[in-house]
């Protein structure tokens, strides 16, 4: 079992930053992918980067192509999301997911342990 806690979220004004984190117990994520998430009300959960188990091929839906990177550190068993550049369509709960295969991908049915979320809010 990996449990994930999200954290770093918060308001911010468009054009601003924020850097979300994704710290990982119960065993080690260093081998299998991680990817972001984030979900408005009444919308379905949506892709926003995934990254695969060393770090080396990042993914990003293109909404935030440019302005959003995804990394990790194996050692501390934690992912990070830097977003710069925020817009009000930004808004939205974040989470954080890993899947049990060191390739990383868009679908979100294929992640299997999922954070609870932390909420990101851009003020126009």
């Amino acid at each position: 079992q990996v449990q994930l806690v999200e954290s770093g979220g918060g308001e911010v004004q468009a054009g601003g930053s924020l850097r979300l984190s994704c710290i990982a117990s119960g065993r080690t994520v260093s081998g299998v992918a991680m990817g972001w998430f984030r979900q408005t009300p009444g919308k379905e959960r949506e892709f926003v980067a995934s990254i695969n188990w060393s770090g080396s091929t990042p993914h990003y839906a293109d909404s935030v192509k440019g302005r959003f990177t995804i990394s990790r550190d194996n050692a501390k068993n934690t992912l990070y999301l830097q977003m710069n550049s925020l817009m009000p369509e930004d808004t939205a709960l974040y989470y954080c997911a890993s899947r049990e295969d060191a390739l990383a991908t868009p679908l979100t049915s294929l992640y299997k342990y999922w954070g609870q979320g932390t909420q990101v809010t851009v003020a126009s």
